[in-house]
């Protein structure tokens, strides 16, 4: 659900309950592993555990849990890691209420097909496994988190993806407890880890099929897609001679954070850095953060742009994401600026003064909604250029604190563009 409402916390207590953790190792918020997760008191990067509980009836059930972030620049880890679930758990705070994001991750479990039921495993016994993230081991290379939905792996499988050509063959598996315990084998049903002989980080792609290369299923699961960038921003080393640490650093960042882009580029004034690709604010201020910690890096960071498409007079289509590439003006037929569709939630008093933000901010207004006696939703399409960057704290302190937001992405329109 939305962001502090207790998902982590809610972790936590299953973990104490089903004795996962022992009571020496428990500490609070103890999926999040990131130093910066814990002093934001946020979740970025989604985590699985597996859980043992022994019920009334006798049996032991396995649960498989995956926390997921609740900030909007994080909702490609939600949508991955449900296309690996039966269920959704949404949750909301009684004192808060629904959010704008409650509502977006609803929509995003419905759109799997979410329900409660018991898992159903496929008929063929192939072997099926969901890849929803990776980290790079300096020294067992790659580590795969998987779903298996049908068949089972172990040491010794051959294995192969359905989006790159190699096969590889298992060195390791096991569960998360939290930590990575190993295990003789995966079946149907788990969630767990998956150590082969990948050498590089490019070689997984987060999101494809893992199958048997002796009987492979005949087509991927479905919920595999890559995703776009919507933010642009240059990252530069503060020190020139840094560049090969921080090239080696975004590599290693990227294995981790699949909807991180970034490609070489140079600069008069700053030298030789990269123009990277994020989904969000958070997500640039995040990326940045984890340079500074995990990499020790020194850098400098341009101002966030976005991409723009333009048509020129020769019929020619090109994309901009840097104003001094734009063609001379009577070269251009066209410009297009990238456009979100926003939904606001606000207390119905400050309906107004929010009218007023999105117009001045260049949005029109689509739909109102009234949710209950207190709040309203309003519908508008922004160009993203105008809510990147104050738009949400403008939100913010105009309905103090009580607004909240959340945004998809709808194209491409035309405008007049300086």
């Amino acid at each position: 659900a939305h962001i502090d409402h207790g998902k982590t916390t809610l972790s936590d207590r299953l973990m104490q309950f089903t004795k996962t953790v022992a009571e020496r190792d428990q500490q609070d918020q103890l999926l999040d592993a990131m130093d910066l997760e814990r002093e934001r008191g946020i979740t970025i990067k989604s985590h699985p555990v597996c859980m043992s509980y022994t019920a009334k009836d006798g049996k032991t059930y396995q649960l498989n849990l995956l926390d997921t972030p609740g900030h909007v620049d994080f909702s490609y880890e939600v949508s991955r890691s449900l296309a690996a679930c039966e269920g959704a758990l949404l949750i909301v705070d009684a004192a808060q209420g629904v959010e704008a994001q409650t509502m977006a991750n609803l929509h995003l479990a419905n759109e799997q097909e979410l329900t409660i039921p018991p898992p159903v495993e496929n008929e063929d016994k192939l072997l099926r496994a969901s890849v929803f993230d990776s980290i790079y081991d300096p020294f067992r290379g790659v580590v795969s988190y998987v779903r298996v939905m049908s068949g089972s792996m172990k040491r010794g499988t051959r294995i192969k993806l359905f989006h790159t050509p190699k096969t590889y063959e298992i060195k390791e598996v096991g569960v998360f407890t939290p930590g990575m315990t190993k295990r003789d084998e995966l079946f149907a049903g788990d969630v767990g880890y998956v150590i082969a002989n990948m050498k590089s980080a490019d070689e997984v792609k987060i999101g494809d099929t893992i199958t048997d290369t002796t009987h492979p299923c005949p087509e991927p699961l479905p919920g595999f897609k890559e995703i776009q960038p919507m933010v642009f921003s240059g990252i530069y080393p503060v020190d020139s001679s840094d560049f090969e640490a921080l090239k080696l650093a975004m590599g290693k960042l990227q294995i981790n954070d699949a909807a991180f882009t970034w490609q070489s580029e140079s600069s008069v004034a700053l030298g030789f850095g990269f123009r990277c690709g994020f989904l969000g604010l958070l997500h640039v201020e995040i990326i940045q953060e984890r340079l500074r910690r995990e990499f020790n890096m020194d850098i400098i960071s341009t101002y966030p742009s976005v991409i723009y498409e333009v048509t020129k007079t020769s019929g020619e289509e090109i994309i901009i994401d840097n104003p001094c590439l734009l063609p001379e003006s009577q070269e251009v037929q066209e410009i297009r600026e990238p456009v979100v569709r926003l939904y606001i939630m606000i207390p119905g008093d400050y309906i107004g003064e929010m009218m007023k933000l999105v117009m001045e901010k260049r949005g029109e207004m689509e739909n109102t909604e009234t949710i209950d006696e207190e709040r309203v939703m309003l519908t508008c399409t922004i160009p993203l250029s105008e809510i990147l960057i104050d738009f949400n704290d403008k939100l913010k302190s105009m309905t103090r604190g009580y607004g909240s937001m959340d945004y998809e992405h709808a194209g491409y329109k035309a405008g007049k563009l300086v």
